[in-house]
């Protein structure tokens, strides 16, 4: 059985059908030739867009010539609200400073660091799990409620329980429900003094979000000036100095900061998790051979990780299959030609892992569910050139190891103790937001081993 896939469109539409389309879910917008295409191009009234999956232009666009092809400004006007200018929006040299601010807090020694806080985490999880064996349950509410937790106990070493985590989390849920990952202004270079059209709910939202980021990072500026802060990447990240300017960031730059951890941090682990159970329903023989591989979960050291291999290639194809984030916009800074095309300046590049992922000319077997793909020569060669779940480049998510951690110990500790199983007739239908996520949600029966 292939997993499920949404429908393409018709190749040619208007560009209001497009629109509609585009505004109800990215994925069945577009044409199905773009999963074997090199290079496409979109002509609107307003601006050009080009889809690149040549591994050689993508690697062009974000490795080899990333100042050249910032951040389309245009995308992030929808994100603009909630997240200001966090080092998800920036570009240039605010946004180096805030890598050289933010990187040091997840390099690899960090991770064995926060290793317990994620470790309570999924115990936790589990621990929620209890009342709802024998069950149909929503596993995104589930993974959604797991990967919170995992972020206010690493960045504030609070658990979900504690009052204003909660509230975030619940706020972030609405905002989510409320805002399309694109708003008019994607389409159309609006002058910076018109409106943005973010509805009232929308804007109401992101100032409540902020207000409660603001308390608990005030709460945590005083921890660190009192001296009782605990070792956690907030405080690891508010007390680094910017290695060029000596600066570190103010407490309005910390909450433009913590406001894409929670979004990118949250959203993206959910929906990866909550398609990795639902892949693992529906091939229930790897389920089984990951419960036998969580039998090594005892202690929470980090070393386990290590022994974790199958549950990792297994979280592996699923971001492969459902990448989180599936598409990425940058914009040419002068004019280019790629492919005998002409590409005028301020064009949108798009990136899309959803279609690089599940390229036919790329990949073997691109749509099936397999696992095993990683140890082949082809899955080989497609996981240097033709994934990036986390982008890639110099914009490559700080998180990507941290993210690589959490999922297969969230997903190992849930399998040890339950057993998720396929409800028929109930299959996900695949739509894009702000992320992957599934229309009605991914239900499948929860079972106690």
């Amino acid at each position: 059985m292939i997993p499920p896939k949404p429908p393409a469109r018709p190749d040619k539409v208007s560009l209001g059908r497009y629109m509609r389309l585009f505004r109800q879910d990215i994925l069945s917008a577009q044409p199905a030739r773009l999963y074997r295409a090199w290079m496409a191009e979109f002509k609107t009234p307003f601006f050009r867009s080009f889809l690149m999956n040549q591994p050689e232009l993508v690697d062009e666009v974000l490795k080899q010539r990333p100042d050249d092809f910032p951040k389309s400004s245009r995308i992030s006007e929808g994100l603009r609200p909630l997240l200001g200018d966090s080092v998800f929006l920036t570009n240039g040299e605010t946004w180096k400073r805030q890598r050289r601010i933010i990187d040091p807090a997840f390099e690899g020694g960090r991770l064995r660091d926060t290793f317990p806080a994620m470790w309570q985490a999924a115990e936790a999880c589990v621990a929620r799990m209890q009342g709802q064996a024998g069950q149909e349950v929503e596993v995104e509410e589930i993974t959604s409620h797991a990967a919170a937790d995992v972020i206010f106990r690493t960045l504030f070493s609070l658990p979900i329980e504690h009052e204003v985590a909660s509230q975030v989390f619940h706020q972030f849920r609405a905002y989510q429900r409320e805002q399309p990952i694109l708003n008019i202004a994607a389409f159309v270079p609006l002058p910076r003094w018109m409106p943005r059209f973010h509805s009232r709910k929308t804007k109401a939202t992101a100032k409540e979000i902020r207000a409660l980021i603001t308390q608990l990072t005030t709460e945590k500026m005083a921890q660190i000036e009192a001296g009782t802060a605990p070792d956690d990447l907030a405080t690891k990240i508010m007390t680094t100095a910017d290695p060029k300017t000596g600066e570190r960031f103010s407490t309005q730059e910390m909450v433009d900061q913590v406001a894409i951890f929670f979004l990118a941090g949250h959203e993206t682990s959910a929906s990866a998790l909550a398609w990795t159970l639902y892949l693992l329903a529906l091939y229930p023989e790897w389920q089984e051979k990951l419960a036998a591989e969580a039998q090594v979960l005892g202690a929470p050291e980090f070393s386990v990780m290590s022994k974790l291999r199958l549950s990792r290639d297994v979280f592996r194809e699923a971001l492969r299959l459902y990448p989180p984030v599936p598409m990425m916009v940058r914009q040419a800074t002068c004019p280019e030609r790629f492919r005998d095309r002409e590409v005028p300046e301020g064009s949108q590049i798009v990136l899309s892992p959803w279609h690089l992922h599940r390229h036919e000319r790329l990949w073997d077997n691109p749509d099936g569910f397999d696992p095993t793909r990683w140890a082949t020569e082809n899955g080989k060669k497609c996981q240097r050139e033709a994934y990036m779940p986390f982008s890639a480049g110099a914009r490559v998510c700080t998180g990507a190891g941290f993210a690589m951690v959490e999922g297969p110990l969230i997903l190992s500790m849930i399998l040890r103790t339950y057993r998720v199983e396929r409800i028929e007739g109930r299959d996900p239908v695949p739509v894009a937001h702000l992320t992957v996520r599934s229309k009605d949600g991914i239900w499948l029966r929860l079972v106690r081993r």
